[in-house]
């Protein structure tokens, strides 16, 4: 509607939510955008982190193509995005199949959503005392007459977290899709139920199709959420004050190790600002397309 179509009223109130509007559009821009913007800069420079920031050109990210602490880190970032993100969701739609006419499926709700309101760094501990040498595990198997294992040999110890992570997460998405679902009338299922349809068909189409838009806003929350897990691998991997090996990194502990984490004699404030660039892109691009593959009409119910 054009400026000169529109009402008095709709013109008062376009004025009216600028004033309101203009503080959080000034705070985003103060802590993000304005970030974001200098560490696109910094990503260009050689910077220790005191001193001023030395112009390097495209150095930095031609460093990171070459970097296999960089391409580990990615590739266990890529792990966790998609491979933790779909064992997230089929658990989830899994829970969703048994939870939708179970009894006492609000409990069971909360109890699967525990480990996410639980700090990560509690839980990293707790993980570690279970599958350590003398942890819970090995000392239920050594009763049992078995062998202990090894659950954190060096090989192993990226697989643990995965596990880790899914068992952390899924609660929080259950509750998510358990919201979108709980919203849908009972009268489809009702019809489907007469119509002789299984759980498993009721599901696809009656559950699935009518909570696809908040399926697709959470894939979208787990692809951000996803690459800025940091606290769970510091503390799962870390010994007495030291970063984890490089091959338990993503890309945020990449970034950390590079500036604060003191991996490096001078801090790399530039070349960590390049992986968090080359990060940030990944996402945004990741986000467009899964926003275009998850696209749908909107269901009226």
């Amino acid at each position: 509607m054009s400026a000169t179509t529109q009402s008095p009223l709709e013109r008062r109130r376009g004025r009216i939510a600028g004033p309101f509007l203009a503080p959080a559009v000034a705070l985003y821009t103060a802590l993000f955008i304005g970030p974001t913007l200098y560490s696109l800069y910094t990503s260009f420079t050689d910077w220790d982190g005191i001193n001023s920031p030395q112009w390097a050109g495209t150095r930095n990210y031609t460093q990171l193509l070459h970097d296999p602490a960089f391409g580990s880190a990615f590739g266990n970032t890529l792990k966790i995005v998609f491979g933790v993100g779909a064992a997230i969701f089929v658990l989830s739609f899994g829970f969703l199949l048994m939870l939708r006419e179970m009894r006492g499926r609000r409990l069971i709700r909360g109890a699967i959503f525990l480990p996410h309101i639980v700090s990560s760094i509690v839980l990293a501990i707790f993980w570690g005392s279970l599958l350590g040498l003398d942890g819970l595990v090995n000392q239920t198997l050594r009763a049992a007459g078995a062998d202990p294992v090894e659950w954190l040999r060096p090989s192993w110890t990226m697989s643990v977290v995965l596990v880790a992570l899914v068992w952390i997460n899924t609660g929080y998405y259950v509750t998510i899709l358990m919201a979108g679902v709980d919203r849908i009338p009972a009268l489809f299922y009702e019809a489907a139920r007469l119509d002789g349809a299984n759980a498993w068909q009721r599901f696809r189409h009656v559950t699935l199709p009518l909570s696809w838009d908040v399926t697709a806003a959470a894939a979208v929350l787990w692809t951000i959420t996803s690459v800025k897990i940091f606290e769970f691998l510091l503390a799962f991997g870390g010994n007495q004050g030291a970063l984890p090996p490089t091959y338990q990194w993503n890309n945020a502990m990449f970034v950390y190790g590079e500036t604060v984490g003191g991996v490096t004699p001078m801090n790399e404030f530039g070349y960590a600002a390049a992986s968090a660039v080359t990060t940030l892109l990944f996402v945004a691009v990741l986000v467009v397309v899964l926003r275009r593959l998850m696209r749908r009409e909107p269901l009226q119910f």
